[in-house]
């Protein structure tokens, strides 16, 4: 009896290749990785990671990018929460070590949120940090 495996380009299974990749030290809550997962079950995609990103940008300089990827690029960073694969790229790790990602549902305010003990400081909206 034999199995089969997809390879990627180098010749590594998915699981080899996925093992080979540093781990980054960003958190997720549960509350986010369920949000995450509910999002993904509406869109109808298996195959498709939470990337987040920082990226110059904002009054005060630099600026969060959560979104679907459904691409691991050289460099990046991964972890795993119960099935939702959260990659960080390479220039991003620094940046957003140690920082913890949540998901808020109150009367006021909805979405993600991240708390990053790497922010000097932010801007009055919170969108961008420094």
């Amino acid at each position: 009896m034999s199995t089969s495996t997809s390879e990627n380009a180098a010749g590594l299974s998915g699981t080899e290749a996925e093992a080979e990749l540093p781990i980054h030290d960003v958190a997720l809550s549960d509350v986010a990785a369920g949000k995450v997962r509910s999002l993904l079950e509406q869109e109808g995609r298996t195959d498709l990671r939470l990337r987040v990103a920082v990226q110059p940008g904002g009054c005060s300089g630099l600026i969060y990018q959560l979104y679907f990827d459904e691409r691991v690029l050289d460099g990046d960073a991964v972890r795993d929460f119960d099935g939702v694969e959260v990659i960080v790229d390479k220039m991003s790790v620094p940046y957003l070590s140690g920082a913890s990602i949540d998901f808020e549902d109150t009367i006021s305010k909805q979405g993600f949120t991240i708390d990053n003990p790497n922010a000097g400081g932010s801007c009055a909206c919170g969108d961008s940090f420094h």
